[in-house]
């Protein structure tokens, strides 16, 4: 029989801030994190864009395919054989273990994405610890792109020549001349917030719903200002901290505390974070 789907798992809060100092080496962590992706991406693109994928809906209404669970069960098992003594907590499979150092998994980020065979997914690593997200990997393999970082080591993506390349958020110290990715509609009215969503498209000077976890990295590119969303899980954001804040930028939940576990969140090129959250909170005067 297939392992359980858990259609509802969480982590433990986070009790440090995202920024705070860290002083051992995760050198060997981030050369394992970028492994793990390798072994996922082989795992997810030799099912991606089958005629014949298998899927189903999960109790939350949610898809899952085969290969949502064949990905992270390939992550599990290395994380099984390497760092036996590490939590692991992933959405399909839920938390196992209880340490200091968490594995935060998203085997498929965009499933309704990779169902419908439009490229633009991603696979979701990070470690926390003591529950703060210090290394992650989001690995987009369909359209070749890969981003990573880990706290004092810096957040880097591969140029086309394949070398490593240094991220760095953009300085646009504005929100008119910011450039922002609201993610959907769906998001920002279902928890309630059109009105605040209206304010800030009608603030910046660019909008998009571009989804998922590709605005996050165009943002540590430097191409974008803002991404907000709400409905986010743990799973859904933990790399982005330690990639955003090795990069320049802030993630914060949408009222600025350092949490993983509020659903929703707020990146920014660091300059723009705190006037953001005010924009989003009704003050519009704030710069």
């Amino acid at each position: 029989m297939p392992p359980p789907i858990l259609d509802r798992v969480t982590s433990s809060p986070v009790t440090n801030r995202f920024d705070a100092p860290f002083d051992g080496d995760l050198a060997t962590e981030l050369t394992l994190a970028l492994r793990l992706a390798d072994a996922a991406d082989a795992v997810s693109m030799e099912r991606f864009d089958a005629a014949d994928l298998d899927i189903r809906v999960k109790a939350d209404a949610s898809h899952v395919t085969e290969a949502d669970l064949a990905t992270e069960r390939a992550i599990r098992d290395i994380l099984a054989a390497e760092r036996p003594e590490d939590g692991v907590f992933g959405e399909e499979f839920g938390s196992s273990g209880d340490a200091p150092r968490q594995w935060i998994i998203d085997p498929i980020d965009g499933t309704a994405n990779y169902l419908k065979g439009i490229p633009m997914w991603a696979t979701l690593i990070a470690l926390a610890i003591d529950g703060v997200p210090r290394v992650g990997v989001v690995s987009q393999p369909a359209i070749g792109r890969r981003w990573w970082g880990a706290t004092g080591l810096g957040a880097w993506t591969a140029a086309p020549s394949g070398e490593a390349k240094p991220l760095r958020v953009s300085e646009v110290d504005a929100i008119e001349r910011a450039s922002v990715s609201f993610q959907s509609i769906r998001q920002w009215d279902d928890a309630g917030r059109l009105d605040d969503l209206t304010r800030l498209t009608r603030a910046v000077w660019r909008d998009r719903g571009y989804g998922d976890a590709w605005p996050y990295m165009l943002l540590a590119e430097g191409r974008l200002e803002m991404v907000a969303e709400f409905g986010v899980k743990e799973y859904d954001i933990a790399p982005y901290v330690p990639i955003l804040q090795e990069a320049g930028g802030r993630f914060t939940a949408i009222d600025g505390r350092h949490t993983l576990s509020d659903r929703s969140g707020i990146a920014t090129n660091g300059i723009l974070h705190d006037a953001f959250i005010a924009l989003l909170h009704g003050e519009e005067s704030a710069q």
